[in-house]
């Protein structure tokens, strides 16, 4: 016999046995189960059914996994989808979204299993709200029905792009801020420290230094004392010091005798310390200027092209005059002033408003330490006087003396006392004018530091208050006013790298001649200065054009006419000293004596906030642009103010 014929007849009788086995009646004890030798099996037939519920088990959720990874189907238009959904994010500084902006880069999509990865790249490292941003692109992305949960979003900001000149040691510093007071002794040192050592706390990744100008009376070698005080070279250039990560340059770290030299020596020194200095890369350099508005001041805001100033002051009206003067001279060399600190404004007689919530509980626990050994006082003096309470009462003088404690704790004299030592707010220099610099400058970062014991000692004990006390409420002022000041420098960067000629905050205003009306454009260039800088226009050229605002007609406009305003509108709206009552705010510039043929002579931007206007009849006004938008959306909505002229003087008669 062939083997090929055996191995048919074993099949065979396989075949035959498994017949026979089915045919086994059901109530036959050998139905279920049959036995080969001492080893128990499950018949065929039901094996094969467990294979089959198995098989379509599994068929199933293969099946299901091949349909959900067919129904991925990343579309043509993923990009468009996707940038579609980002331009719902918008950004508060600039008021646009991001996509328009030039935000979103290196947006990629797998076509296989829809993962989405891309950078948002923001104009500063320090913004205070990219996790806001990057939490809102996360969300939307994912929204979309095609996109995986993998979405990966990265912030990143432009590399340092110094905008220095020719100095050496700076070549990768990426921005400069000022921190000015035009007289000495108002807190310029404390609050400069503090404002950088509050921008590295903004994020990990922010480099921040510090460079102290101020040759005669270096105040950095006090303030700060840096983790190692060797001095080293880096080549030919002297490394900075350092302290938590903040970096440190000082005329004092490198020579301890006072320097008694002229002006001009000072402003070579400066330019030369400046230049052998390695700073590296650094995202914030902050620069403690000396005090005043002389040559050394000038030199350092043309010499380092300055993005930003922030000004310190105290409340008195004499300081106001200097910040004024800060202000006029960081304007004449384009630098706009983007905060303005009111040092010293008050005194708060909450535990010299330093204690924090652990100082608070140590002087709680003294306090009832202090109850409980009056109680124990009140127990050893009546047991003293041999009192009897069993007579008159069922309590104890335990009792009683843990009553008379209670009484004491719940004392209004005791409550009032200590209400009153919390709550007392003095304001000893005056109320400050941070309501007078928003009106007539437009500034809006204004912000009030107050007179703390624990803030002039730690600026003696070498250690910023902001890393001894972090949070305390001047604290979170100092951690406010980097925020603030964070956003500002990105707007700034933002204008100067697309080449916004208004600025996203400033308002480009044109004297139409032909119809006699002012022009106002929100954040853009007119359409003639884009013209001319197609024709070939130069850089000064086009810069001057930005800001300073000429007298134009009606066909050089063109298209883009803007908004609308007569020139006696805007002038009526004057809010300077000579036509509003500062103390009371009452107008004291009567309307209807303005003419309606006046006219603009001269207009230029102040700052990044505010419109200077020379006016026909001798009158210099100062618009804050939030002034002028309010006027134009008042206008635009039928609220605007139409003058009577001759109700209005009958009016205005009577009240006099």
């Amino acid at each position: 016999m062939s083997r090929c014929m055996m191995y048919q007849y074993c099949m065979a009788a396989i075949c035959m046995a498994s017949v026979s086995a089915f045919l086994v009646a059901p109530s036959h004890p050998r139905a279920a189960v049959q036995t080969i030798g001492r080893r128990p099996f499950a018949s065929p037939i039901n094996i094969e059914c467990r294979k089959k519920k198995v098989s379509s088990s599994s068929m199933s959720s293969s099946s299901s996994s091949v349909s959900e990874t067919a129904s991925v189907i990343v579309p043509s238009d993923w990009k468009d989808q996707i940038l579609q959904k980002l331009s719902k994010v918008i950004d508060p500084d600039l008021n646009n979204d991001i996509v328009s902006l030039g935000f979103i880069k290196n947006l990629n999509c797998d076509p296989e299993s829809g993962d989405v990865s891309f950078d948002v790249e923001l104009p500063t490292p320090a913004c205070p709200i990219k996790e806001q941003f990057q939490t809102e692109c996360k969300e939307l992305v994912q929204s979309l029905q095609w996109t995986s949960d993998n979405v990966q979003v990265t912030m990143t900001a432009p590399p340092p792009a110094s905008s220095t000149g020719d100095i050496q040691g700076m070549a990768r510093v990426n921005s400069v801020i000022a921190v000015s007071s035009c007289k000495g002794g108002v807190g310029k040192s404390t609050t400069a420290v503090n404002l950088a050592y509050a921008l590295s706390q903004l994020d990990d990744n922010v480099k921040v230094g510090i460079f102290d100008a101020d040759i005669y009376g270096p105040s950095l070698p006090t303030m700060v004392t840096p983790d190692d005080d060797a001095v080293r070279f880096v080549g030919r250039q002297i490394q900075p010091l350092q302290r938590d990560n903040v970096k440190l340059m000082s005329f004092g770290y490198v020579n301890d005798g006072s320097a008694v030299m002229r002006g001009p020596m000072v402003s070579q020194l400066l330019d030369q310390f400046l230049s052998l200095t390695y700073w590296d890369q650094i995202d914030y350099l902050i620069l403690d200027m000396p005090p005043g508005t002389g040559d050394i001041q000038l030199t350092l805001s043309q010499r380092l092209n300055i993005d930003a100033a922030v000004i310190v002051t105290t409340p008195q009206e004499l300081s106001f005059a200097d910040v004024v003067r800060g202000i006029d001279m960081f304007d004449s060399v384009n630098v706009p002033c983007v905060a303005v600190v009111e040092n010293m404004a008050y005194f708060d007689n909450d535990h010299d408003h330093d204690n924090n919530s652990n100082n608070n509980k140590e002087q709680q626990q003294e306090r009832e330490q202090k109850l409980s050994d009056l109680q124990n006082a009140f127990v050893s003096k009546l047991n003293e006087e041999q009192v009897d309470t069993s007579t008159t009462t069922e309590k104890s003088i335990d009792d009683i003396a843990n009553e008379l404690i209670t009484l004491v704790r719940d004392s209004p004299l005791l409550q009032s006392s200590s209400s009153s030592s919390s709550s007392s707010r003095v304001n000893i220099f005056g109320p400050g004018h941070k309501q007078r610099l928003s009106n007539q400058y437009g500034i809006e970062h204004t912000y009030s530091v107050p007179l703390a014991s624990n803030i002039a000692s730690q600026g003696d004990s070498g250690t910023p208050y902001i890393l001894q006390y972090p949070e305390t409420d001047t604290s979170k002022c100092y951690v406010d006013l980097a925020k603030s000041v964070a956003r500002e420098v990105g707007k700034i960067k933002y204008e100067q790298s697309h080449g916004v000629g208004g600025g996203a905050g400033r308002l480009s205003v044109v004297y139409d001649e032909d119809e006699h009306l002012l022009r106002i454009l929100d954040g853009i260039r007119s359409t003639q200065q884009e013209d001319e800088n197609e024709d070939g226009t130069n850089k000064e050229e086009e810069k001057d054009a930005s800001t300073t605002t000429t007298t134009t007609t009606t066909k050089e406009i063109g298209e883009n006419k803007g908004s609308i305003l007569t020139p006696a509108e805007l002038r009526r709206e004057c809010k300077c000293a000579a036509c509003v009552e500062e103390l009371t705010g009452k107008q004291i510039l009567i309307k209807t004596s303005i003419p309606e043929d006046v006219r603009p002579l001269q207009m230029e931007p102040c700052g990044n906030y505010a419109l200077s206007v020379d006016w026909s009849d001798g009158h210099r006004s100062l618009y804050p642009y939030r002034q002028i938008r309010s006027l134009i959306e008042e206008k635009e909505s039928g609220n605007g103010d139409v003058v009577d002229s001759k109700k209005k003087k009958e009016e205005e008669e009577v009240a006099v």
